[in-house]
């Protein structure tokens, strides 16, 4: 089953006025590959969506970078699902590890946080990834698979959800998962999907790659059978992030070959 390579920008805390109408005009005038190769979608902090959502060339979607875990409320400095679903935002990243580590989200309370967007009409980009320390202990996939599972167990239709891999220790490091290292992963997270979730399931989720992606090494991550494209963090807020979109040809390449 052909998956459609997914390149989303997490622009994460950063930005003025000026500089997202700057980096919106770059990524209107850049050329690249139609929308039937590649989904984009670009994330920016939540003052700033209702302007990148009138500024952003239409062939480009939009994510918040996170919502509040059920229906609004008395919950000061929350952004629910609704609101976003009324401003016409699609999609949201739920689970990043900056989240996970710095606001303790735990493995339940990113499954709820999924769960409850996906039942108001949300699209979910949905993060997992291990720490140095689970690494280097050999935990690797035991982490990403509890993470996997929690979502697992309040989820039932999955076309909706795409699985962001993002290794902890490469988040703004500038270490980045060698390409092996990243499709061992997501060969394994896929192989989990099949088992525990149902072949169909598995054969269809894109799973994209985060991880201190750039220009330079976007392409020999992009041709690895199991990464079907990339979160980006501080790339998507350079030029070089048009490059990246453009490494979804490596996949339409192998196809044809």
């Amino acid at each position: 089953m052909a998956r459609k390579f997914f390149v989303g920008g997490n622009w994460k805390c950063n930005g003025t006025v000026e500089e997202v109408k700057k980096i919106v005009t770059t990524l209107s005038e850049a050329e690249v590959p139609s929308e039937d190769v590649v989904e984009v979608v670009i994330s920016p902090p939540f003052v700033f969506l209702p302007l990148v959502k009138t500024l952003l060339r239409r062939d480009f979607s939009i994510a918040a970078q996170n919502c509040w875990v059920r229906k609004g409320g008395a919950f000061t400095g929350e952004v629910s699902a609704e609101m976003l679903v009324n401003l016409g935002i699609p999609w949201v990243i739920l689970g990043h590890s900056e989240r996970r580590l710095l606001l303790n989200e735990s493995n339940d309370f990113v499954a709820d946080k999924v769960a409850y967007a996906l039942s108001q009409g949300l699209k979910v980009i949905a993060c997992v990834g291990e720490t140095l320390e689970q690494r280097e202990s050999g935990s690797t996939m035991a982490v990403v698979a509890a993470q996997t599972k929690a979502i697992a167990e309040q989820v039932m239709h999955w076309s909706n959800v795409v699985l962001a891999y993002e290794p902890v220790w490469a988040i703004g490091t500038g270490k980045v998962a060698t390409p092996a290292q990243a499709q061992e992963v997501h060969f394994k997270l896929r192989k989990w999907l099949h088992v525990n979730v149902g072949a169909e399931v598995a054969a269809s989720t894109r799973i994209i790659y985060g991880g201190s992606v750039n220009g330079a090494n976007c392409k020999e991550l992009a041709a690895q059978p199991d990464v079907d494209g990339f979160l980006v963090g501080g790339a998507s807020l350079k030029p070089e992030f048009i490059d990246i979109i453009k490494s979804a040809t490596v996949k339409t390449t192998a196809k044809s070959e």
